[in-house]
């Protein structure tokens, strides 16, 4: 579990790595801040980003999926607030970062699944008849 976190985290600072290559609006300053973001940026996610995606599901369903580029950026654009040497210049710069960080994820997942040879385990609470508080599988 430790090396999945740290997988993500390392796909994500290369994500952002790569969006301060390509995307004109996005700039970091050093490799430390580079760290630094991924992480505030994984923790926003793992924290912030749900909520926001459920505040925001009609306009996420009406747009066919699009409008949660705009909830990325908006991540994104809270991580660059939060640290230092870390500047998204327009929210504009914003959505195109998190359409390559998007791309770069995915990626990300499926070189993952492929490094793991399709034997990642996937933890789910199921409800059972005989055990009232549930098992973990």
């Amino acid at each position: 579990m430790l090396a999945g976190i740290i997988f993500i985290w390392l796909v994500t600072a290369i994500g952002l790595w790569i969006a301060n290559m390509i995307v004109p609006g996005i700039h970091i300053k050093s490799t430390s801040t580079l760290f630094k973001a991924a992480l505030v940026l994984g923790l926003i996610n793992a924290f912030i980003r749900p909520l926001l995606w459920l505040l925001t599901l009609p306009l996420t369903v009406l747009s066919f999926g699009l409008f949660a580029l705009v909830v990325n950026a908006f991540t994104l654009w809270i991580s660059a607030a939060m640290v230092r040497d870390f500047e998204v210049d327009s929210f504009a710069s914003a959505i195109l970062a998190a359409i390559v960080m998007a791309l770069l994820g995915l990626a990300g997942f499926i070189l993952m699944q492929w490094l793991m040879m399709g034997d990642i385990h996937w933890y789910y609470f199921e409800q059972s008849s005989h055990h009232g508080n549930g098992i973990f599988i």
